[in-house]
């Protein structure tokens, strides 16, 4: 799961933003994408967009000395993760709840305009109803990055690297390896080292639950769901094709070596 979050001046923005129509290009024509955005949960407030901003401006004039009074949070999920609504909110008050806002407005927008990454929006009031700023902004990049490991490990969702920002000094020393990925990487490398063709290879990555998707390139998909790029692994299609033909060749050469030996023996015991 990755988290992005920002403070800003207006709500009008960011409440349009989170919940009109949006034109799309598509096909190298521009398109409106309707219903893109469904609210899941109001928490003290309720309405249309225009109501919704005017709800949260009469409570930002409560502190008119805070310039930034907006919060806006966006949650995207790993390719294939789709998570019910149920969820959607359990982790949007949750995050309200680490991040101070419980008790201020909010609203919760599920947005579908992309087709692989489920997303998820948060906006906030950072002021509550005495006026005063209770969200900070102090530190937030790393309490997200923090956040969105703890919501990996409670939902079972693709875990994420934090950035390298926010380790220590000595965390940062220490070469980043994706557990995941490479787990896969050794275990494709052990059935390409005995795999003749293309198709043996994809069967045999089947039964060790990989699923292979070629094209133009090549990619492969664990049994959580998670997509790697066969590139990104060193495995690409190229790297793959030499492969295979350096074992037929190796096996050709076995096969030529063993008739060799059998033509010495007979031509011995005649």
């Amino acid at each position: 799961m990755i988290g992005k979050i920002k403070t800003g001046k207006g709500f009008g923005g960011c409440i349009r933003y989170c919940l009109e129509d949006k034109k799309m290009k598509i096909d190298k024509e521009q398109t409106v994408m309707h219903n893109r955005a469904e609210v899941l949960h109001y928490n003290n407030c309720f309405g249309n967009r225009q109501k919704l901003v005017q709800q949260f401006n009469e409570v930002r004039r409560l502190n008119p000395r805070q310039s930034r009074p907006v919060l806006h949070i966006t949650l995207s999920f790993a390719e294939n993760e789709q998570l019910p609504k149920h969820q959607l909110c359990a982790i949007a008050e949750q995050c309200a709840k680490d991040f101070g806002f419980e008790n201020n407005q909010y609203l919760l927008v599920e947005h579908r305009d992309t087709e692989s990454h489920q997303h998820i929006h948060i906006v906030a009031n950072r002021i509550d109803y005495d006026g005063k700023t209770n969200v900070s902004d102090s530190n937030s990049y790393k309490r997200m990055a923090d956040f969105c490991r703890k919501m990996e490990q409670q939902y079972h969702l693709q875990e994420v690297l934090n950035p390298r920002a926010f380790l220590s000094k000595g965390q940062r020393l220490i070469p980043r390896i994706d557990k995941r990925k490479q787990a896969m990487k050794e275990q494709l490398q052990s059935i390409l080292k005995v795999s003749k063709t293309m198709e043996q290879f994809c069967r045999q990555a089947k039964e060790n639950k990989i699923e292979v998707i070629k094209s133009r390139g090549i990619s492969f998909v664990d049994d959580k769901g998670v997509k790697v790029k066969g590139s990104e692994m060193n495995l690409s299609l190229q790297t793959i094709e030499k492969q295979l033909q350096r074992n037929n060749l190796r096996q050709e050469q076995r096969e030529t070596e063993y008739i060799q030996l059998n033509q010495r023996k007979y031509s011995l015991h005649l």
